[in-house]
């Protein structure tokens, strides 16, 4: 097993089981961001070949405000799988994770394959519907601290994601309202226009970073177009719930 293989290991163990582990980084400091996306490939293989199966991408760090609260400065993708899916209005159990948090996005439906350096107009031109949505993030590192290759080998922290109900995406979806109620308080206050002010942008650099790893963004891929706010931590006993303007709202509970 070489060095990366070993990474992987460590990494889908730690989230198999909701157990922290130390920064890769700290024991190797000159980890390159290509090994990371190569490391957190061979983490999802082990997961599909458990079974699970690969539902779409997600776009990290896409707000100045995600940036600031982690600690880093460039945008990032991960891998979605059917595991991670939590249908709306259900609970989702504390314990399957490490310190858990949420945060609001919107989702994309993708009706083409999307694929390279695209326009914006091609990538909307490629999109089903969009839907209000939260994903659940969950670095695998101790108090939830990384440099950008840990986190990219992480899966750029991605855990869960919970999707409302579609919408037409003829809207005009580039600056619209988003507030995140923890227990009907409201917690956290944005626009879509937090997403590289403009959720298109994000689909537009996701077809590009996909493309380069020589994969495809597929006709009925969810793609998660990344957190709008700062994310809250998740405790038992939550009802949490975001509602994005013109698109509705979506909500889960947290169980312990």
């Amino acid at each position: 097993m070489d060095k990366l293989e070993r990474y992987a290991e460590i990494l889908d163990s730690a989230a198999l089981h909701a157990r922290a582990t130390p920064q890769l980084t700290h024991t190797d400091p000159d980890l390159s961001v290509a090994d990371a996306y190569r490391v957190q490939q061979l983490s999802v293989d082990r997961r599909l070949a458990r079974g699970e199966r690969r539902i779409g991408v997600k776009m990290g760090l896409t707000s100045r405000a995600k940036m600031l609260q982690v600690g880093v400065d460039e945008v990032a993708w991960g891998r979605l799988t059917d595991a991670m899916l939590i249908e709306e209005g259900t609970a989702m159990s504390r314990a399957r994770f490490v310190h858990p948090r949420v945060e609001p996005e919107v989702a994309f439906l993708m009706k083409a394959t999307l694929a390279g350096k695209v326009t914006a107009a091609a990538a909307l031109a490629a999109v089903e519907a969009i839907a209000p949505a939260m994903e659940i993030i969950d670095s695998r590192y101790e108090n939830f601290k990384f440099a950008l290759s840990d986190v990219i080998a992480d899966n750029t922290s991605s855990s869960g994601l919970v999707i409302g109900s579609w919408n037409d995406p003829a809207m005009d979806f580039s600056n619209l309202g988003v507030y995140l109620e923890i227990d009907g308080e409201v917690k956290q206050i944005g626009s879509t226009a937090a997403i590289l002010g403009h959720p298109l942008r994000s689909l537009v650099a996701a077809a590009r970073l996909v493309s380069e790893a020589g994969e495809e963004i597929s006709a009925g891929d969810i793609v998660m177009a990344g957190g709008i706010t700062a994310a809250p931590n998740l405790a038992p006993g939550q009802t949490v719930r975001t509602t994005v303007q013109g698109l509705g709202s979506v909500m889960f509970q947290v169980e312990a």
